[in-house]
């Protein structure tokens, strides 16, 4: 190679963003090799064609990447080294999620041996349920935003972890979940085997009750114990499972509830056939029409085509539009074989859930004709 294309190690080094001491260190691991070594001082040159490798080389090692892993991107072709690319920031993320629940863990047993406080004594199979349920209308937590609901659809506004969190109301009656990512609302009510000491309200973190349903579920009573910072499940023949508390304030989710109108339509329908009609329906943002003649599930554009529905309709005739996200996942949760709705015109929430049963209640937002 002529000398004038290669360069020094302290020029290498400045143009990669590497060491001079890195150089050397990766030359002798086999990962960047220097292009010359002079025999007589053992100084290392290196080539203008080298600097990509260099420049990828550190990228690679600042996202914590272990030699091996390096050394097999570096030596893959794009698509392959995209997916372990893809699988080392799965396995960070793997190993963050367990550093902050041990860390969690830790910090309430830091409090000392006592038990926590009882919340409610609860049917593990039922409650497992219930979590899965409600779990849906949570936000996915990103670092920045989490959504927002309007009449035109989910927007975007900075806020916390909490809308991918679960909230917790328990009292001397009853335990009602609730999650919203503010374009959803979830809640069920769960009747106790046992109540609690007092009544607690607290958000906790979604991940963490995900990550415990399995045991939940297999467990036949699980007691449930606020701590300083979090939530204890304790199962009997099962490891007991900690969830964080998260710190943020929740939506006030209850004046929402509260503030409902009355509903001006009302449509029971066989959730079965009404889950068909929207995954056969071709576009995302399905149309509801009803009459009582019944319910159509058509395309906004269409008035005349579409799916329909025998259906209880009674109150006024109306057409309103759904994000095919929302919709689908608020009626498949519903418990039962027929879901009601209860609508209050094309721009308000509407109320989903089980035509006999009250214990499951979702509010889902419409979107405009326009959006």
């Amino acid at each position: 190679m002529p000398n004038s294309e290669l360069m020094a190690i302290g020029a290498f080094a400045q143009r990669s963003g590497l060491t001079s001491s890195a150089l050397r260190f990766y030359a002798d691991s086999g990962l960047l090799p220097p292009a010359d070594v002079d025999p007589a001082t053992g100084y290392r040159s290196y080539g203008v064609h080298q600097l990509e490798r260099a420049v990828t080389l550190r990228r690679l090692r600042e996202i914590a990447m272990p030699l091996a892993g390096v050394a097999a991107v570096l030596g893959a072709g794009a698509e392959e080294a995209a997916r372990l690319l893809d699988e080392h920031v799965a396995r960070i993320e793997g190993d963050a999620a367990v550093a902050r629940q041990r860390a969690a863990a830790i910090k309430s047993a830091l409090g000392g041996d006592a038990p926590g406080s009882l919340i409610a004594v609860l049917k593990g199979p039922v409650l497992a349920e219930a979590v899965e349920q409600v779990l849906t209308a949570t936000a996915t937590p990103t670092p920045t935003a989490t959504a927002t609901a309007t009449a035109t659809g989910p927007t975007h506004d900075p806020a916390s972890a909490v809308l991918a969190g679960l909230h917790i109301e328990a009292s001397d009656e009853a335990v009602a979940l609730t999650a919203t990512d503010r374009y959803r609302l979830s809640t069920r009510t769960l009747v106790p085997v046992r109540t609690g000491e007092r009544t607690w309200a607290g958000t906790v973190d979604g991940a963490d009750l995900r990550n415990a349903v399995a045991d939940v579920r297999r467990s036949a009573l699980v007691r449930v114990e606020a701590v300083p910072h979090g939530i204890w499940l304790r199962m009997s023949g099962r490891e007991d499972r900690h969830c964080r508390v998260l710190p943020e304030e929740y939506p006030d989710h209850r004046s929402l509830l509260a503030s409902l109108g009355e509903a001006t339509t009302r449509a029971t329908v066989a959730k079965g056939a009404l889950l068909r009609a929207l995954e056969e329906h071709p576009g995302d943002r399905p149309v509801l029409r009803l009459t009582d003649r019944g319910l159509r599930v058509q395309a906004p554009d269409d008035e005349l085509s579409g799916i329909l529905l025998p259906a209880a309709v009674t109150g006024e005739d109306l057409r309103i539009r759904f994000e095919m996200t929302t919709l689908y996942a608020a009626v498949s949760t519903a418990i039962g074989p027929d879901v009601m709705l209860d609508l209050r015109g094309p721009l308000q929430p509407v109320t989903i859930r089980s035509a006999d049963r009250g214990d499951l209640t979702t509010l889902t937002m419409p979107v405009t004709f326009d959006h």
